[in-house]
């Protein structure tokens, strides 16, 4: 879907573009998401620039990231999607900054896209261009990243106080729970750092060819403090990322001692009747006296004291919450 984005007056309007109908040439930000071969070739022919592919978009090497072809700026960055849900990940954007046009590429929908669609539908500057646009881009994508590592060390907060808590009943279904969040929350932070890092490059590569482009102080100041920005929340993810670390390690250790606690009670109840065991094992039922062979019912009152003795350690255990 081609969508293109018009000043008007202090508002932007969006505009849906039609297959066979061109883009306005007086938009600022052009929008392709899951963009198609005709869509492509319209915005060649408004800009006379290339779209990169999908799979040219999730080439790692910086090299193909950030570059400069044609006089417009490509760069592609990783940002985070669908954060909130239980399967979060990320995809690769990328931006194409050409005469004071902003093209941006994506085959996903990361909620930053979402916050400027409506800010820049409220209010906008009546000077607007790309440029300014992909700076309120970029500074969402950083808000967005500093959100999730907020909540993500709440959520870590919680968890280290259940693992420590000395009174909390502790059961199979516990351990699980918090295995699981521990790691769905150590899998969303390498996400969150992933992107801090690609955007952190995409963010230096911007303030080195602001020169060139000739952006004004005021925003080669906000990069400025955008790197520093980008600079501390990696940092955050890096300390919470050794604060999961430690908590797996705290929670396999809280396991291992409770599995110890209840090795060394088999293994006294073991050691308890283990004289009795040898007695019975040399002597035997070999006795000439023994009222038991003569009762009519003691067969089955055998396999009953048997059934009993089995159900009684079984009840015993699940109450401990040993099973």
């Amino acid at each position: 879907m081609l969508t293109a984005y018009i000043p008007r007056g202090t508002a932007i309007e969006k505009k849906n573009v039609e297959p066979g109908t061109d883009v306005p040439g007086e938009a600022v930000w052009i929008d392709l998401a899951n963009p198609t071969p005709g869509e492509d070739h319209l915005i060649e022919k408004l800009v006379g620039i290339g779209v990169p592919t999908r799979e040219e978009m999730q080439e790692i090497e910086v090299s193909s990231r950030l570059y400069t072809e044609n006089g417009a700026r490509y760069m592609t960055a990783t940002l985070m999607c669908q954060s909130d849900s239980p399967l979060p990940k990320t995809t690769p954007v990328t931006f194409i900054v050409a005469g004071h046009r902003l093209i941006t590429v994506r085959y996903d929908d990361p909620k930053p896209f979402a916050i400027i669609r409506n800010r820049l539908s409220r209010s906008c500057s009546p000077t607007i261009n790309g440029e300014t646009v992909l700076l309120d881009l970029l500074d969402a994508v950083i808000d967005r990243a500093a959100d999730i590592l907020e909540k993500i060390g709440m959520e870590v907060d919680q968890v280290s106080l259940q693992i420590f808590d000395p009174g909390r009943t502790r059961a199979a279904q516990f351990y699980s729970e918090v295995l699981h969040t521990i790691g769905s929350k150590g899998d969303l932070t390498s996400k969150v750092r992933e992107s801090l890092v690609s955007i952190g490059r995409l963010v230096l590569f911007l303030a080195n060819e602001a020169e060139g482009m000739r952006w004004p102080k005021e925003q080669r100041a906000i990069l400025k403090i955008m790197q520093r920005d980008v600079g501390s929340l990696s940092d955050h993810a890096s300390y919470l990322t050794n604060k999961i670390t430690f908590l797996l390690d705290a929670m396999v250790g809280v396991v291992t001692i409770e599995q110890n606690n209840i090795i060394k009670i088999f293994s006294v109840v073991a050691v308890v009747l283990m004289p009795p065991t040898l007695i019975a094992s040399i002597y035997g039922m070999n006795f000439k006296h023994m009222p038991e062979l003569e009762w009519i019912h003691g067969y089955p009152y055998a396999l009953g004291l048997m059934v009993i003795a089995a159900i009684l350690p079984y009840i015993f255990f699940k109450w401990r919450k040993w099973l």
